[in-house]
């Protein structure tokens, strides 16, 4: 029978992983038995504790990190090396501060390829589609101002602008929010919502906000502390497109404060994964 393309984005399967040789003769993991099975197009969220192995899961997501146990498939490809297909964000906006924001937002372009051997011929097709995605995230007016010249708030979407420019299937966001004011943080909410639903990349985000996992996600893991395992899934089935007043209902707190329930246990237990 000849093989079939699965239906799952993100295939994890069984995959372990110790940080060096000498971990993992000692079975010292930092992230253990993690099954997760993600479709095409859908946006997860991981919260848990501190150290709970949740940036661990994002360098094997991206092929920064090779699994000690365990296979990993991204759109039906073994995941072997760096991926191209994805982009980053984290909470440092890490903008160059020599760049301006639209050169900042070229600079995957310029890197990556097929995109960095056409850069010099096509720089002004990328810039126009750079100059695009930063008017769609609030920034017309400022594409040509250095970070120093931006607010915490816009150097994030600038950010996030900048791991969309080379048009990924995946976009990792690594508490991408967790700096922000809250009002500043419920916009970037917004943004992120509306390029996921326009554009359908997958999205897995790493956030400590239950509020923030519950009105962007379509699944919530709950990780658990290290080793990290995934303990809890919670599928969010608030309707969308999602607005901010639906964070004020009955419905939406009574799954954050599910969720929070959940990792105030596993702070004293471990547990197998409920549904």
């Amino acid at each position: 029978m000849s093989a079939s393309v699965s239906p799952w984005f993100v295939d994890f399967q069984d995959v372990w992983l110790a940080y060096n040789e000498e971990l993992l003769k000692q079975s010292h993991f930092a992230v253990e038995a993690i099954d997760l099975k993600v479709r095409k197009g859908e946006f997860i969220a991981i919260v848990g504790p501190s150290g709970c192995g949740k940036s661990t899961f994002m360098k094997l997501t991206t092929g920064l990190k090779m699994p000690s146990m365990g296979k990993i498939l991204i759109d039906n490809q073994p995941v072997t090396g760096p991926l191209k297909i994805s982009g980053m964000a984290f909470q440092a906006p890490s903008l160059l501060p020599w760049r301006t924001t639209v050169d900042n937002v070229l600079l995957p372009l310029e890197i990556v390829e097929p995109y960095r051997s056409s850069f010099k011929a096509k720089r002004k097709e990328y810039e126009e589609r750079a100059r695009k995605l930063l008017q769609k995230v609030g920034l017309a007016g400022y594409e040509d101002k250095f970070p120093w010249q931006l607010s915490g708030g816009m150097q994030q979407r600038a950010s996030i602008c900048r791991a969309l420019i080379h048009e990924p299937k995946m976009l990792l966001l690594d508490e991408p929010f967790g700096a922000l004011d809250a009002f500043t943080r419920e916009e970037l909410w917004c943004i992120l919502r509306d390029l996921w639903t326009e554009q359908q990349f997958n999205v897995i985000l790493v956030t400590h906000d239950l509020r923030e996992s519950v009105f962007l996600a379509d699944t919530v893991y709950v990780m658990s502390k290290s080793p990290g395992r995934f303990v809890v899934k919670k599928e969010i089935e608030l309707p969308r497109p999602r607005d901010l007043e639906i964070t004020y209902t009955k419905e939406f707190t009574d799954i954050v404060h599910e969720l929070r329930g959940h990792i105030g246990a596993m702070r004293k237990t471990g547990a197998a994964i409920h549904q």
